[in-house]
């Protein structure tokens, strides 16, 4: 779906990927709907867009509620009439640590922003695309949700649950006007860790620089992103770590596995 003259929604709009998201579509002659958690990202966000600003609406809100997220179409339906598309891009990562001494509340955070969030925007905003003459799902997965990284197990299960539901979504909307992409990023230099609430315990660009496995900018990411939308691909690796490693595992997941843990094993407390 060509995002020029859309309506696309998006999380996570307040930094990272899904503000460069956000940018880079208003560019495009799309408008949107950039939804965060913080405000005051969102009113950065609004600055950047420069003399864009007209087509571009934020909405704060928790995608952890249904309820806050049931409020969200109304709003953006009286900005902007229309809703084309959504982009689930917010995600946050665990500490990395081994299951064993993770606590529950880690647990349950991770999988309510990065799985039951998806879960919510797709289900809410699903009945509005249908309605559409062409529509878009774009859901943001991970390398590691098809590959596992040690210290980050519940974060990979629940990108591997969004993967996996993502391709339902495909197959179930194979027959409509509602296209569906399931993206993997690699590493991307963003500010996770911090909008993850675990300040400064984690520098992964430092290990980054020890290791094999390179990042890439959020802007890299999001032209991959929206290419691989307007182009209707069924899945999009961004980064050459993502593309290098899904061939690994594909070939020999063992190997790939112990590869992973060999490049992250420093970042394990």
């Amino acid at each position: 779906m060509k995002a020029t003259d859309k309506t696309i929604v998006v999380t996570g709009g307040g930094n990272g990927i899904g503000r460069e998201l956000v940018l880079q579509m208003l560019g495009k002659g799309a408008r949107l709907a950039a939804v965060d958690l913080s405000a005051s990202a969102l009113d950065e966000t609004m600055k950047l867009a420069g003399d864009k600003q007209q087509f571009l609406s934020t909405h704060t809100a928790n995608i952890t509620s249904k309820e806050a997220v049931a409020l969200l179409p109304e709003q953006i339906l009286t900005r902007h009439g229309n809703i084309d598309g959504i982009i689930n891009c917010a995600g946050i990562i665990q500490p990395f640590v081994k299951v064993n001494e993770l606590d529950y509340d880690a647990i349950e955070r991770v999988m309510n922003v990065n799985f039951w969030g998806t879960i919510y925007m797709t289900k809410t905003f699903l009945p509005y695309l249908l309605k559409r003459p062409e529509a878009h799902i774009v859901n943001v997965s991970s390398m590691g949700g098809f590959l596992p990284v040690p210290g980050q197990s519940i974060y990979g299960a629940s990108k591997a649950a969004v993967k996996l539901f993502t391709e339902g979504l495909y197959s179930e909307l194979k027959n409509t006007n509602v296209h569906v992409t399931v993206v993997f990023p690699g590493a991307v230099d963003t500010d996770i860790v911090k909008n993850s609430g675990l300040g400064d315990s984690i520098n992964l660009e430092e290990a980054s620089k020890n290791s094999s496995i390179k990042m890439i900018t959020p802007e890299k990411a999001a032209q991959i992103i929206i290419a691989g939308m307007q182009q209707n691909q069924f899945r999009v690796l961004a980064g050459p770590d993502s593309k290098f490693m899904d061939f690994l595992y594909r070939l020999n997941p063992k190997f790939a596995t112990n590869f992973i843990y060999k490049q992250m094993k420093s970042l394990l407390n």
